[in-house]
Formats: C-alpha cells, sequence, structure tokens
C-alpha cells in the first residue's frame, strides 16, 4: 500500500531533477601557473650563454632553472622538452669545466 504523506511529499519536493547538471570545471589557461615554461625558457638562454660565452655561472643558473622547471611542472606536460633543456644545461656546466677545470673565481 502506497504512502500517502510520500507522495504529499514528492508534489512539494522543490528539486527539480531536470536542472540537475554534473559540474565541469572551466579549463582557463590564464589561471594556470606560468612558472614552469618561463624556467624552461630561462634555463635554455642560461644554457647557451654557458656554452657559447664560457660562462660558468649561467651553465649553473641553467641546472637551477631546470629544476625549478620540473619541480613545478604537471604531468600532462610536455617531458621531452624539459628532459632536453636539463640535459643542455648539464651539457653546459660539462663543457664549461672541460675547457677550463678551474673552480668558479668570486667576481666580488
Amino acid at each position: 500500500m502506497p504512502n500517502p504523506t510520500a507522495s504529499a511529499n514528492s508534489a512539494n519536493d522543490p528539486r527539480r531533477p531536470n536542472k540537475i547538471f554534473r559540474y565541469k570545471p572551466l579549463a582557463n589557461k590564464a589561471t594556470d601557473d606560468p612558472t614552469p615554461d618561463y624556467m624552461n625558457l630561462l634555463g635554455m638562454i642560461f644554457s647557451m650563454c654557458g656554452l657559447m660565452m664560457k660562462l660558468k655561472w649561467a651553465a649553473w643558473a641553467a641546472v637551477y632553472c631546470s629544476f625549478i622547471s620540473f619541480a613545478n611542472a604537471r604531468s600532462s606536460e610536455d617531458t621531452k622538452q624539459m628532459f632536453s633543456s636539463f640535459l643542455l644545461s648539464v651539457s653546459a656546466v660539462v663543457m664549461s669545466y672541460l675547457q677550463n677545470p678551474q673552480p668558479m673565481a668570486a667576481s666580488w
């Protein structure tokens, strides 16, 4: 036997099943953190400076920027580009020390 209060409650129910929509987060690229991209670009610039101008501090700055870029990157980003940037910065350090094995001199 149906419950008479259940039909009265369903008639007064303010919920509308046809107005229910699943939540979809907005894919707003403006709110994404651009730090990994900037650090990747800085790392490549410092790597080139370290390789071409034989600046050891620039090569070490490239390694530092590569680590920051890797640490702040999302898992969905392109790992090949980050890996190549890291290898470029390591090769800048290696090449600068192969050409001049003396330690970095303090500039101050």
